[in-house]
């Protein structure tokens, strides 16, 4: 085998792992817990996030109340135009794998082609391993009927702790340690 078949067939190869491993990166879990602490009561800090949650669509799930906990839930949806992008990047590269089998066998003929219908597989794996079921938590860290100061413990998937913490900042006072805003990822 030529040694340019060789590297082109690495390089295909290699494709197909970065395919996997950007599918396993899309629909990973970003559950978060992050501290927010609030100078307002802490009645009126739970208030506002649940008002807040159940605007955006998550639905109250009851909690406990020895642990100060409460829970909300709701699914969480694949991103159509990513799932789109996924199946166009599965057929490309399958079809070039397709390309290199043919070059490596002729005899095959034209057949290693048909790898590119395989493409949109990629997309639909996306999709299922996306929609799924979240959950929030909130959790108040310190007593309920204190008047002055609240410190609440939320467990989320990151983007929603970042909307929350750029949406709610203002209006309830909160202040956390601003590490969801400044990280790269």
């Amino acid at each position: 085998m030529p040694s340019f078949q060789t590297s082109t067939l690495l390089l295909t190869a290699l494709l197909a792992i970065g395919l996997v491993f950007f599918l396993r990166a899309a629909s990973k879990d970003r559950t978060t817990v992050v501290d927010v602490a609030s100078p307002r009561p802490p009645l009126e800090v739970l208030e506002g996030l649940s008002n807040w949650l159940v605007k955006r669509g998550w639905a109250p799930q009851g909690g406990d109340a020895d642990r100060q906990v409460l829970r909300f839930q709701g699914r969480v949806a694949a991103s159509p135009p990513l799932s789109v992008l996924l199946s166009f990047l599965g057929s490309i590269g399958a079809g070039s794998l397709g390309l290199v089998i043919r070059e490596l066998q002729p005899s095959l003929g034209w057949w290693p082609l048909l790898l590119a219908l395989l493409g949109p597989l990629a997309g639909v794996i996306y999709r299922k391993r996306a929609d799924r079921i979240e959950a929030v938590e909130i959790r108040l860290m310190n007593e309920v009927d204190q008047t002055q100061g609240s410190t609440i413990r939320l467990r989320a998937h990151r983007d929603e702790l970042i909307a929350l913490e750029l949406e709610l900042a203002g209006p309830l006072d909160l202040a956390s340690d601003g590490s969801l805003l400044s990280s790269p990822i």
